[in-house]
């Protein structure tokens, strides 16, 4: 079980801080951090939104020193939420005398932690709060299909939509 542990000192000296926290906290971000993932340069957030695969933990996402951001309990295996990129191609000779070409896509590291952290907090809004906008907070899941069905009927689950949220100069409405 996780000690939590709150990085208010940072959030408080720092006005890109303070807005990343602010911004937290108006969207239930908590900052569940270990004194040892502290110790690491590791910054962990539990949204408020349950993992899809088991419905009963929160979705946490974390930002690592080493300038990685991950999904921290998506089922076997943490992945990489950082932007991927192509490399450079790579040229190996073969016995024949015929070059091969390879080429590999890596993530683009982001090496400056406020860097990480906005960009964790673009990525969450983005793909978790106005994609996994029908999710609500107990667990329970209303199908795209279902809603719009609903929203043709005027029945259930339709309603206007109440959260304007602009990403990236694009806007999105939250229902």
């Amino acid at each position: 079980m996780k000690k939590e542990y709150k990085n208010h000192y940072k959030y408080s000296n720092d006005s890109r801080y303070e807005k990343v926290y602010e911004q937290m906290q108006l969207l239930g971000i908590q900052d569940v951090t270990t004194n040892r993932q502290h110790k690491n340069g590791t910054v962990v957030w539990k949204l408020p939104i349950k993992n899809w695969n088991s419905g009963k933990t929160n979705i946490e996402v974390a930002s690592f020193s080493t300038g990685y951001v991950r999904n921290q309990n998506s089922g076997y295996s943490n992945y990489q939420l950082n932007k991927r990129c192509q490399s450079e191609p790579e040229y190996f000779k073969l016995a024949n005398g015929d070059y091969r070409k390879f080429e590999t896509r890596g993530c683009k590291l982001i090496p400056v932690e406020i860097d990480r952290l906005e960009y964790l907090l673009k990525y969450c809004v983005k793909n978790y709060y106005i994609k996994h906008a029908n999710q609500v907070p107990d667990g329970d899941f209303v199908p795209k299909w279902k809603y719009d069905d609903a929203i043709k009927l005027g029945k259930e689950y339709a309603r206007e939509p109440e959260v304007k949220v602009i990403v990236n100069g694009h806007r999105y409405n939250v229902i």
